[in-house]
């Protein structure tokens, strides 16, 4: 059975992956999920695995160096997913330490635990290890409005934020690692993810959240920044068939094909929530274009992204398959059948689950 060990997986990425690998293999396979549980990291994303004899959470920072080799020390860990970090760049701007502190620091310590746990007295690793960083498209900086400008894996490096920064230095240490000590390893670079268990600071569901409220909806500047958008199970597979074709030492893309506007996704939101809205549903009638209230836009805010997942295709036969209409309204309909996991996260509630399902237990 191929031990994985999960970084962050109690996130929304991460947490989104592990469902889909259970998924798909089952009881193939075994799964550790280490998460410090920051504001970001939600058990109740997992509620529904916690029984599984596969699955183990351990609460801990990657950070700490001494839990991260304590992990590899005592379980044969076959693949590393590093999903782990800070990821909100209106916070990285506000509190750039942080953001390297887990993303660069922690991102090092995770490395070393892996090498030092696989490497042999060779120099070389066993078949079948690997370690997964997933980054984002954010470190590439940003592009003209030209529609023929993308984002390639040769683009080079253009941090933009605290937090594109730390992802971007979190990449040279991968990178390093490979080059150094011929690491097993991959980078991905993905862009902007939606789907079910984000946490409402993000924009899709921080639009939804306000709509079904009546708050104002904040859009930056003009709302004209374009972002590609990728449905975050089409990204778990992304990462699934890198890990199992993708070839070492190698950098993907995963885009969604999918380029919109910010304004034009609030545009889309709202049309969607006037559509699967009752007319009964007293929300309705205080969903409309009123509630887009246009606020200071943030600093070193990116014009443009897009992705160009030519080599992950050509490679690997990945694509992704939920165009935004589709996924968006998945989304939603999500959001909808899960209102008490919103209130939950809004309200801070989220957090309790944790000390009722772990509480009087020894952490591992």
């Amino acid at each position: 059975m191929r031990t994985y060990l999960v970084t962050g997986g109690a996130g929304f990425i991460g947490s989104n992956y592990i469902h889909y690998m259970f998924k798909k293999y089952d009881n193939e396979i075994r799964i550790i999920n280490v998460d410090v549980l920051t504001y970001a990291g939600n058990l109740e994303n997992l509620k529904d695995i916690e029984g599984r004899d596969n699955y183990t959470f351990v609460r801990a920072d990657i950070t700490d160096k001494d839990a991260i080799k304590k992990i590899f020390d005592e379980n044969d860990i076959d693949r590393v997913v590093h999903f782990a970090a800070e990821s909100h760049v209106d916070r990285s701007i506000k509190d750039p330490e942080t953001f390297i502190r887990t993303n660069v620091l922690g991102t090092g310590i995770m490395l070393a635990c892996a090498r030092d746990a696989w490497e042999k007295e060779d120099g070389t690793y066993p078949e079948g290890k690997k370690f997964l960083h997933v980054s984002t498209d954010e470190v590439y900086g940003s592009l003209p409005e030209d529609e023929n400008a993308f984002f390639y894996e040769t683009t080079p490096y253009s941090p933009h934020s605290p937090y594109s920064a730390s992802k971007a230095s979190s990449d040279m240490l991968v990178r390093a690692y490979m080059d150094t000590y011929h690491f097993p390893a991959n980078i991905t670079n993905c862009s902007n993810n939606y789907g079910p268990y984000q946490f409402p600071e993000k924009l899709i569901p921080l639009m939804i959240n306000n709509a079904l409220k009546g708050k104002k909806l904040p859009v930056y500047g003009d709302g004209k920044n374009v972002r590609d958008w990728l449905y975050v199970e089409d990204h778990a597979k992304a990462i699934d068939m890198v890990q199992e074709k993708g070839r070492l030492f190698e950098t993907y893309n995963i885009g969604g094909h999918n380029e919109k506007q910010n304004i034009e996704i609030i545009h889309t939101i709202l049309d969607v929530l006037r559509e699967e809205l009752p007319d009964s549903d007293e929300r309705k009638a205080h969903i409309n274009e009123d509630l887009i209230t246009y606020v200071e836009d943030r600093k070193g805010h990116d014009r443009r992204y897009a992705i160009a997942p030519d080599k992950i295709k050509a490679e690997i036969g990945w694509e992704p398959e939920t165009m935004f209409k589709e996924g968006i309204r998945k989304t939603i309909k999500w959001y909808f059948e899960n209102l008490q996991w919103m209130e939950n996260v809004t309200s801070g509630d989220y957090q309790k689950y944790y000390e009722n399902m772990y509480g009087s237990k020894k952490e591992i």
